[in-house]
């Protein structure tokens, strides 16, 4: 190992690795991605348990505070965290589903009235259309409108196993989710002795000070994707419900399919809140334009309160990263991960300015800053003479 040849083998080797890693980087990444399919069970029975973990420790916390052995002091915050998010679950399928069925069965059915009211309100705003322009325009809509359902029960006539197959491979999804909520249950029952394991797994492998690090950067890693997940939801569900009590106060139409969709995009940051306001705009214009303009004027008025006010109070200093890092993570995130990759962007950015900020640049600093050590002084070589 100490021969000169070898050092320049090996960084031969190393580059040749990577070239062939580069240039076969979608086999590489496909690879990866189906070998970590295997464990998406269990990968996601550990995500349910991460996201119920905040709710069950406020459970040990205000309600079973006054119990003495800590073992079932968890066991009953578990049990009424998970009670909780099953009778919430429920309470979604048997309100709201049903409500969001029937508005968009509604909203499909009334498409040529909604248009012909459309018309006539722009008619009433001065934007006024003659006989011949408005005929052909009712009769695009109309005939877009029946060629759209056609086209559907064409599709759905022509590709029935395939859709089969879609319904089958959905249920599938139903069950994998259904087992790994129950894997969740396990994993968040047992998790003081999971955290002792690793606790002590990385005592035997790592030095005091690489483990008092690790711990740390973990922790603070774990404070900022925790506080986002739950503040995230909870500003989520402000706007949502805000959002109803307007449209019910308005007396507005499909209060639960528009409520739903701005509370869901809004959980998506930068471009979210943007694409609810267009979809819900779209679809209360084909219905009645003046509330199409109020909910308009209102969602500004909303999503401006929400960026100035609330999420400053939610997020705090979790939300205190460039813009532009953000919008770069959007992209990247939203190519590679998809829609996961958007809604957690924000968080992974942040815990990288984390490192960046306060472990990268200090241990910079400190080398900068290091004393350069003295060379021993060079010694004469005696004549032998």
């Amino acid at each position: 190992m100490q021969k000169r040849w070898f050092s320049n083998a090996v960084a031969g080797c190393i580059t040749v690795a990577v070239y062939l890693l580069l240039s076969n980087i979608g086999t590489v990444w496909s690879g990866i991605t189906q070998f970590i399919g295997y464990f998406s069970t269990v990968i996601g029975g550990a995500a349910i348990a991460y996201l119920m973990n905040p709710l069950a420790k406020l459970y040990d916390r205000k309600v079973f505070r006054r119990l003495k052995k800590d073992s079932l002091r968890w066991s009953l915050s578990v049990a009424l965290a998970v009670t909780t998010v099953v009778l919430f679950l429920i309470l979604i399928l048997v309100i709201l589903i049903p409500q969001l069925l029937e508005s968009i069965t509604n909203f499909v059915t009334n498409l040529g009235p909604y248009a012909t009211s459309l018309l006539r309100k722009l008619n009433d705003f001065g934007l006024s259309f003659s006989d011949s322009n408005k005929a052909k325009l009712m009769k695009e809509l109309l005939e877009s409108s029946e060629d759209v359902l056609n086209k559907l029960v064409e599709y759905i006539t022509d590709n029935f196993p395939k859709i089969i197959s879609a319904s089958t491979t959905a249920g599938k999804g139903v069950i994998n989710w259904g087992i790994a909520f129950v894997i969740s249950v396990y994993l968040l029952a047992a998790k003081t002795k999971i955290k002792a394991g690793i606790r002590k797994l990385m005592k035997a492998t790592m030095s005091d000070k690489v483990y008092d690090d690790s711990v740390e950067f973990l922790s603070h890693c774990n404070a900022i994707l925790n506080r986002y997940v739950i503040c995230d939801l909870i500003d989520g569900l402000i706007i949502g419900v805000a959002n109803a009590v307007f449209m019910a106060v308005c007396g507005m139409q499909y209060i639960g399919l528009v409520s739903v969709l701005v509370g869901v995009a809004n959980l998506i940051p930068t471009f979210g809140p943007l694409v609810g306001a267009v979809i819900g705009t779209f679809i209360l214009l084909m219905v009645n334009p003046i509330h199409a303009l109020l909910f308009l004027i209102f969602t500004i008025i909303l999503q401006t309160i929400d960026a100035v006010v609330i999420k400053p109070k939610l997020f705090g200093n979790t939300f205190g990263v460039s813009g532009l890092l953000i919008l770069v993570a959007l992209v990247i995130s939203g190519k590679v991960f998809g829609i996961i990759g958007i809604i957690f962007s924000v968080p992974v950015v942040a815990i990288g300015d984390y490192v960046y900020r306060e472990i990268l640049i200090p241990r910079l600093e400190l080398r900068k800053n290091e004393p350069e050590k003295d060379e021993p002084p060079q010694q004469d070589e005696e004549d032998d003479e």
